[in-house]
C-alpha cells in the first residue's frame, strides 16, 4: 500500500480517467484523491472489459496497458 500524497487532488473532479496496471486495484475515488468531499471508496473491476464506470459519481475509468 503506498502513502496518500501530501497534497491530494480533488475527488471527483473530472468525468472520464485513464489509469494504468500500477493502479490496480482499481477504486474510486483513486487513493491519490481526497476522500474528506467524496463518496465512500469503491473497488471497480476494470480488468477484463478494461473500462467501468463507478457506480456513485459516475466517473468513467480505461484501462491503458
Amino acid at each position: 500500500m503506498t502513502a496518500a500524497p501530501i497534497h491530494p487532488t480533488q475527488a471527483n473532479a473530472e468525468k472520464r480517467y485513464v489509469v494504468t496496471r500500477a493502479d490496480l486495484p482499481l477504486s474510486c475515488p483513486l487513493p491519490s484523491m481526497a476522500l474528506w468531499n467524496s463518496h465512500p471508496r469503491v473497488y471497480l473491476p476494470i480488468e477484463a472489459e478494461r473500462e467501468c464506470q463507478c457506480p456513485y459519481c459516475g466517473a468513467l475509468f480505461v484501462l491503458e496497458d
